[in-house]
């Protein structure tokens, strides 16, 4: 009997202890069911109806803080941004607006700068933080990254404050030069000249607003709603006609080669403007009794053929930390010798717009005392491979023009490590 007591009360001690343990297990899992996790904080049952459904829609990063500053709701545009990190409020101008706003009720907005994320350089993020009290014991806070918005409002400043710098410089030569007409009236020599230099300033006045209105064109036209197959023949021989009475004032031998019947696909006027500038810009640069050469060739790269229209010149080259900028509305290496060509510092601008707008890019080798080398890479028209395996069976006539095949002007060939260094 003793033995049989023992046993059972042993049973219902084990008994008891394993219902003890079954509930704190219980209890232990509801806890940790509580317990808020990161997929919690964006969906959890405090906020009030609606709010959630609002905050998915908004451009801006959103984030809900309860009384304690915990991170009730965060979107994921504010995890990306690195305000929030590990269930809280990392930013702490941002979180101290938030206790204010809690205290008070008072709306509150700032503008700050905060450090990029994972760049390792002096960058910041530009933002702009809106915190409002969301019931009775939430705060809601809403930033808006406006680094994009500042950036393009200071090209737009510095775009206005260059455009009035360089209006100014012709229009009051204009004024002078009709002061000076009136005081030598009765000077037939000095009206001459100086109306001469008014027909110069006039007309650099013109080609300024002229390259304005091209700039503003391609910057905001798409170039490929009325793109056609372009010979790339013609295009060099256009640019060449364009400059060639500045060549032969100068001497410059005009050299152009390469391979012939190539056809990218693009704007035709854009493309003509754009290779035009470059080949100005050679001439206008060079010495004189030197030489400029235009040539044309097919690169083979993954994912289609390009076709590669390199400007070479002997001039004066573009040293390293120019051309780091030669790109840019405005600039000029030489603004002293831009001037006396009557350059406007927006060519180059005006080519690359056109080019980046046609899939395309432009490359620079340059250097000084040797001369320059633009090259515009651009893709190939999809239906000149076709054409030019019909122009090899009947080389008299293009099928699908139904017109003789144009062949390259015949200028003599530059040599090719000069035209494609």
């Amino acid at each position: 009997m003793d033995v049989n007591a023992a046993v059972a009360a042993a049973a219902a001690i084990a008994g008891v202890l394993t219902g003890v343990i079954a509930m704190l297990a219980f209890r232990w899992s509801e806890r940790e069911q509580r317990r808020p996790t990161r997929t919690s904080l964006h969906t959890d049952p405090v906020l009030p109806p609606g709010v959630d459904t609002v905050l998915s829609v908004l451009r801006s990063s959103a984030v809900v803080l309860d009384e304690a500053d915990a991170v009730v709701k965060a979107s994921s545009a504010a995890y990306a941004l690195g305000l929030v990190r590990g269930g809280k409020l990392a930013v702490e101008p941002m979180l101290q607006m938030a206790r204010d706003t809690r205290r008070d009720g008072e709306i509150r907005q700032v503008e700050l700068d905060l450090p990029r994320r994972g760049t390792g350089r002096g960058e910041a993020l530009a933002v702009s933080a809106r915190v409002a009290p969301l019931g009775s014991r939430l705060v809601l806070l809403l930033v808006e990254d406006l680094t994009e918005a500042r950036r393009i409002e200071a090209v737009r400043r510095d775009f206005v404050a260059n455009v009035s710098h360089e209006l100014k410089t012709p229009v009051g030569a204009l004024s002078l030069l009709s002061e000076a007409v009136m005081d030598a009236s009765d000077d037939p020599e000095a009206v001459e000249r100086f109306a001469g230099r008014m027909q110069i300033e006039a007309t650099r006045l013109t080609n300024l607003v002229q390259e304005l209105i091209d700039l503003s064109r391609v910057q905001n036209d798409d170039p490929l709603e009325d793109a056609e197959p372009v010979r790339v023949d013609e295009l060099v021989a256009e640019a060449v006609d364009r400059c060639r009475h500045q060549a032969g004032t100068k001497q410059i031998t005009m050299a152009a080669g390469g391979t012939a019947d190539l056809r990218v696909w693009g704007n035709r006027g854009q493309l003509a403007a754009a290779l035009g500038n470059l080949v100005e810009n050679a001439v206008n640069y060079s010495p004189s009794r030197t030489r400029v050469g235009i040539a044309a060739r097919r690169v083979d790269v993954p994912g289609g053929d390009l076709i590669e229209i390199a400007v070479t010149d002997q001039g004066i080259g573009i040293s390293d930390k120019d051309k780091e900028r030669i790109f840019e509305r405005f600039y000029r290496v030489d603004p002293a010798r831009s001037r006396a060509t009557g350059g406007t510092g927006l060519g180059l601008a005006i080519v690359k717009h056109v080019v980046a707008s046609h899939g395309g890019e432009i490359t620079l080798w340059s250097a000084e005392g040797q001369g320059s080398t633009f090259t515009l890479r651009l893709p190939e028209a999809a239906a000149a491979r076709e054409a030019r395996d019909r122009a090899q069976q009947h080389p008299a006539l293009d099928e699908e023009a139904g017109q003789p095949v144009l062949q390259p002007t015949p200028y003599e060939p530059l040599p090719a490590p000069e035209v494609l260094p």
